[in-house]
């Protein structure tokens, strides 16, 4: 099975409900890539594969979850000089609010 020919960082980020911000630091130019788990799989067998993020520029990145589930990052140095060092943290999506 085909693997992708650039180097990358993997972060199982578990099961997330949607709303909670996802905070990237880089210490260069990378690609910052967060996806679902059926996803991660399909990048991880050089398929065609969904993703929210794109060329990280500046750093902290904050990318936040769409839909309550399991969550992956990706950092990769695909079309850059270099795997960045990395580093993700997570921000709690505020509690929903109660309707009195």
């Amino acid at each position: 099975m085909p693997k992708p020919n650039f180097r990358f960082t993997h972060y199982d980020i578990k099961e997330q409900r949607a709303g909670t911000i996802v905070e990237v630091s880089l210490s260069a130019v990378n690609n910052v890539r967060l996806m679902t788990a059926p996803n991660f799989q399909r990048f991880t067998e050089v398929l065609d594969f969904k993703y929210i993020g794109g060329v990280a520029r500046k750093s902290p990145v904050r990318l936040a979850i769409p839909e309550s589930g399991h969550w992956h990052i990706v950092v990769d140095m695909e079309g850059h000089h270099g795997l960045a060092d990395s580093s993700v943290k997570l921000i709690a999506a505020p509690a929903a609010q109660k309707r009195a």
